[in-house]
């Protein structure tokens, strides 16, 4: 009698795992698509003002995704993100401006993103160009 009620508990508890794990498969999850992960402005003047560029991405997931920051990698170089969650199938920018003045030479800047993507908790951006001093 013991092992019969040995072999129901083990079959119930086998049953309880199984369906929580399908349970847990089923978890919505956003995901961060983003087309460009990298742009070059070329050549620029120093003396010509700031230069933008805007990393477009899609909420490829079927849950809200929220960018939680953007870090630069010195203060060049300024990301503006959106503060409110992107809804699944939109899109977004993240904006990121070099500053060249007093800067000449060839630079490469990373801007490090967080996101709540279970797979892509951090997404580096680069930009990247060279900067022709004032005066010439």
């Amino acid at each position: 009698m013991k092992t019969l009620q040995r072999n129901i508990l083990l079959t119930l508890m086998i049953a309880i795992l199984g369906i929580a794990s399908v349970q847990a498969g089923d978890k919505k999850a956003p995901a961060i698509t983003i087309a460009e992960r990298s742009h070059s402005f070329g050549i620029i003047h120093e003396n010509g003002g700031p230069v933008s560029y805007e990393f477009k991405f899609k909420n490829t997931g079927d849950a809200p995704l929220v960018i939680i920051s953007a870090n630069a990698s010195c203060g060049c170089t300024r990301p503006s993100y959106p503060q409110a969650p992107i809804k699944p199938g939109k899109t977004g920018t993240i904006k990121v401006t070099y500053l060249p003045k007093g800067r000449p030479g060839e630079f490469n800047k990373t801007v490090k993103v967080r996101t709540n993507d279970p797979h892509h908790k951090r997404v580096n951006l680069k930009i990247s160009g060279n900067v022709v001093p004032a005066g010439k």
